[in-house]
């Protein structure tokens, strides 16, 4: 059952986590039935998830089969051991994340245009440094290589997105939580304690 304390319903929230992150999950069924989650590069529009790969290989015979689709998108951000609220019990121990589920169908993207501005998106998240040419279909260096990738999108039917901050924790172990991540401090545990202040104001403002 999904906790209703988790659940993410800020558009605007989700899809900054979704520009943030590079690389998702997608999950496909073959004609026997066996399911595959591959690892991939994605970019996401505001209305539909984008991907790449060759024009043959088991992914394709998947999705030949059935455009049906999961994708999965989701960061880490701090493990919580047990021991920051109870010196005894494992039970405490945790995970703080992010995580965004999309069910869709896929759809082959043949247009041109519509290639060139989708890769454009691929090279603003992944070398937003610059460094090469526009790509156009005009341009003959980019036409042959936009013919000869394929680009699929996923059309989403649902989006659910599973935020957990320790919306479900009471204090004192709210406190002791934040307290246990500054001592801490691992690259990523400043964040997780401001995220846990955003998603728990009311907690935050009895700690600050």
């Amino acid at each position: 059952m999904r906790r209703k304390e988790f659940s993410m319903t800020e558009e605007a929230e989700i899809t900054s986590f979704l520009q943030e992150m590079t690389f998702g999950f997608l999950g496909t069924v073959d004609k026997e039935g066996w399911s595959r989650v591959t690892p991939l590069n994605f970019v996401y529009d505001g209305a539909c998830f984008y991907f790449h790969g060759s024009l043959a290989g088991e992914k394709m015979k998947h999705l030949a089969h059935d455009p049906r689709v999961s994708f999965t998108v989701a960061k880490e951000y701090a493990i919580i051991p047990s021991y920051f609220t109870d010196p005894k019990l494992a039970c405490p121990a945790s995970a703080y994340f992010k995580s965004v589920m999309v069910r869709g169908r896929v759809e082959k993207v043949d247009d041109l245009p519509e290639k060139a501005r989708v890769f454009t998106l691929f090279m603003e998240k992944l070398q937003p440094e610059g460094g090469y040419a526009p790509i156009v279909p005009t341009d003959s260096d980019y036409a042959g290589q936009l013919k000869a990738v394929a680009l699929l999108r996923i059309v989403p039917e649902d989006i659910s997105a599973k935020f957990k901050f320790g919306q479900n924790v009471k204090e004192p172990s709210f406190s002791q939580i934040i307290t246990g991540l500054e001592q801490r401090d691992q690259v990523l545990d400043p964040k997780t304690i401001d995220l846990m202040k955003q998603y728990c104001p009311v907690r935050s403002e009895q700690i600050d």
